[in-house]
């Protein structure tokens, strides 16, 4: 608990004391083709660095020595995405990068932690097939990001107003997704003040070892099959535009927005078990979402505002499904939930919350804005010896310092980390994370 709070008084007096300033970055490196700018190349970059303090879970070893806690660096994200429009009826995009790399972890093929894959996360093609005044209707196709379920399964990591996204809001990544993108084909567009998006997408190849077991869903292997998809939200207020897929968590008062949405993603057959008199049942896949989304400036002369978001997700993923994940997990060895894993993903039900306020404007160099996140999940697969489920509660609380806006912040998050190494015994575990964070 000393290094947590060293920790958090250290990256407390960085946010507050580094007060270098820089002017917004609106347009990033945008090439003009034509004289009036609707023909363009847009390039966008960005880093996410992570100083981390984890207080790690019972049993957790590196190369095979205890490691009760330790402090870690890493890259939690680098990518590059550009996008072109050409004609008002073309669009490309297409965004590369990578993910999670520490000094452990994160290298090519998991031998080591040097020389991280660089992979596409998103290369489709978008063709407007009609806009009116009220409606509008573009189609695509290739590897994209236009997901159902939440606005967060489609979330954009340039604007977060937590230090990051929760996770499960993505609930088959990396296993028939690509890094939470999908392969297929998909249409978007509004119709008033309805913005909608759905897809047709072909499953990734999961579960590739044909691992099945007894009462415990897992995915199927031999299904390949077609996934459909797609999320609606009311946009009561200002309206967002849907050029890209990626839904902003903050617009720090520069926009009133009050959106209510419901989503969905089905695949039949996707999930495979046995019973114990060893027949194999297989299990479709279904996903649901419904969410609510405000952010509201609150004074003109002060500048303050609130963010909040709500969202519940019921998820079936056939039997006692449960997926344990710990990001950029600073150990190797502690079983299931080695080092920073939980429950993440499964069969049942997740209430999850965040509220942020965006203090008044006492600078031109920089904003601050406290925020807090909480979930609530209760999964089939997650039951103690007497039988009783027993839930998953997390906590994070933090700060944003915005140097300028989104392009150049710092955030501190404090975690409260539920260490299930003992589901009789569920303790509490601290997570202090001071991110560093430039787009341009």
């Amino acid at each position: 608990m000393k290094k947590l709070k060293l920790l958090l008084f250290l990256g407390l007096s960085a946010n507050l004391s580094f007060s270098q300033g820089y002017s917004e970055y609106e347009s990033g490196v945008k090439v003009k083709l034509n004289a009036d700018g609707t023909k363009y190349i847009r390039f966008i970059n960005w880093n996410q660095v992570w100083l981390r303090y984890n207080d790690n879970n019972s049993g957790s070893t590196l190369m095979g020595k205890p490691q009760a806690g330790q402090f870690d660096i890493g890259l939690r994200r680098v990518r590059f995405l550009n996008y072109a429009q050409i004609s008002d009826k073309f669009l490309i995009v297409t965004h590369f990068g990578i993910n999670n790399q520490s000094a452990f972890s994160g290298g090519v093929n998991g031998t080591d932690a040097k020389k991280p894959q660089l992979f596409f996360h998103d290369a489709y093609v978008d063709y407007k097939v009609f806009k009116t005044k009220n409606m509008s209707l573009n189609m695509g196709a290739g590897l994209h990001y236009f997901n159902g379920i939440s606005r967060m399964t489609s979330t954009s990591t340039l604007n977060f107003l937590a230090f990051d996204a929760p996770i499960f809001n993505w609930p088959t990544i990396d296993k028939t997704d690509q890094f939470a993108r999908k392969i297929g084909v998909f249409a978007k567009g509004k119709i008033n003040k309805l913005d909608y998006r759905v897809s047709v997408n072909q499953a990734f190849q999961a579960n590739t070892a044909k691992t099945i077991n007894v009462d415990k869903s897992e995915f199927n292997p031999y299904s390949s099959g077609w996934q459909t998809a797609g999320y609606f939200n009311w946009q009561f207020f200002d309206q967002e535009s849907n050029l890209l897929p990626y839904f902003v968590g903050t617009y720090l008062g520069s926009k009133k927005v009050f959106n209510v949405g419901v989503g969905f993603e089905h695949q039949k057959n996707a999930m495979w078990h046995k019973t114990s008199t060893g027949d194999t049942v297989q299990q479709d896949q279904l996903l649901l979402g419904a969410d609510v989304f405000l952010d509201l400036p609150l004074n003109a002369e002060r500048k303050d505002a609130i963010t909040f978001y709500g969202s519940y997700y019921n998820y079936n993923f056939g039997k006692n499904y449960v997926r344990s994940i710990g990001i950029m997990n600073p150990v190797d060895g502690g079983g299931t939930y080695k080092g920073n894993a939980l429950p993440m993903v499964g069969t049942g039900s997740i209430l999850y919350g965040q509220l942020g306020y965006l203090l008044p404007k006492f600078s031109e160099k920089f904003r601050v804005q406290p925020y807090a996140a909480y979930t609530h999940s209760t999964f089939d697969g997650l039951k103690n010896s007497a039988g009783s489920n027993v839930a998953v509660n997390m906590l994070d609380a933090g700060l944003n310092v915005y140097l300028a806006g989104h392009h150049s912040k710092m955030t501190l998050n404090y975690r409260a980390r539920p260490d299930f190494s003992d589901i009789n015994a569920v303790k509490n575990r601290g997570e202090v994370t001071l991110q560093f964070m430039v787009y341009l």
